[in-house]
């Protein structure tokens, strides 16, 4: 039963995407080719609208057609005429569905930094362009050891790709952990953390250098899976009892959004010790889920993919 369950469901949720994929880039071909500002400031608006749609109705189907029990708290307060900057533990693809049904429309749609070479995927490239994912240049330090030239020229091009998100909000979403959480990848690292992977402060201090002044605060999220991190297939077929998901909001230091302190030395410390420190209330945050919900269903056969 769970097997049909997960192919009606992934059925419709394909049918889903292809209608609302071929709107979209029906759209957003006609924002590349009719180069107006107010065109594509609406054209942008109507590519979110589309993408909200798809979420929408992808939540329609996880709720009439899985079994699963949702647990959600922090979510008074959130607007979506707010702008905030979205931490989150990564453990399976399937973060990204939960992102997506507990928040859509409830804060600005989500985006991410990419890769400046990502614009070149075939339809995706496209998509992510028209929908105004921020694409950015990152200049390793070998690089500018060799070109000091070019010092900053990272954050300059990110602030000038972000002028778009000017006077509208944004959410950016960052998984500071950089990967998904396996116990090879823990052990690895040999993680002063029980169930999360060391955070990586930087992606976070570029985005705030880069948008500091818009954010409005920061949306940290704890994902927990008491019955086992799941893979997509497992949620599309019902077998993830329960999703326990917290959000905290946190005020932003200034002076971890001040374009000219961010960079300094005594910055980044506080910076990574300030992300250190919520890291270690998610992980008891996350073992107390575990512990409350630990008789409630039994436990994947699976565990997330490496």
């Amino acid at each position: 039963m769970s097997k049909l369950v997960g192919l009606v469901g992934l059925l419709l949720a394909t049918l889903n995407t292809v209608v609302c994929s071929t709107v979209l880039l029906l759209v957003a071909l006609l924002k590349l080719i009719v180069p107006i500002r107010a065109w594509r400031d609406f054209a942008s608006q109507v590519l979110v609208r589309i993408a909200e749609a798809w979420i929408s109705v992808n939540t329609l189907l996880i709720d009439r057609l899985l079994p699963t029990s949702w647990s959600i708290d922090g979510l008074e307060g959130l607007r979506p005429d707010l702008s905030y900057l979205v931490l989150c533990n990564h453990q399976s693809w399937v973060d990204i569905v939960v992102l997506q049904k507990v928040f859509n429309r409830r804060i600005p749609f989500m985006r991410f930094f990419l890769k400046r070479e990502l614009i070149w995927v075939p339809l995706l490239g496209l998509a992510w362009w028209a929908l105004d994912f921020p694409f950015v240049r990152r200049y390793s330090r070998e690089f500018l050891q060799r070109h000091p030239e070019l010092r900053g020229k990272d954050l300059e091009i990110t602030r000038k790709a972000c002028d778009r998100f000017k006077g509208r909000p944004v959410s950016i979403m960052n998984f500071v952990e950089g990967t998904r959480f396996t116990t090879a990848k823990h052990s690895r690292q040999q993680s002063p953390y029980r169930h999360l992977l060391k955070p990586k402060s930087g992606g976070v201090g570029f985005a705030l250098g880069t948008m500091g002044e818009q954010i409005d605060g920061l949306l940290d999220i704890t994902i927990v899976y008491p019955g086992g991190v799941p893979r997509l297939w497992d949620l599309a077929s019902g077998r993830v009892p329960r999703v326990i998901v917290h959000v905290q909001y946190r005020d932003i230091p200034a002076d971890f959004s001040d374009s000219e302190r961010h960079t300094t030395t005594a910055t980044r410390n506080r910076l990574r010790a300030w992300i250190e420190g919520h890291w270690k209330e998610k992980d008891a945050r996350i073992a107390k889920g575990h512990a409350s919900a630990s008789q409630e269903a039994p436990s994947l056969a699976s565990e997330t993919i490496g």
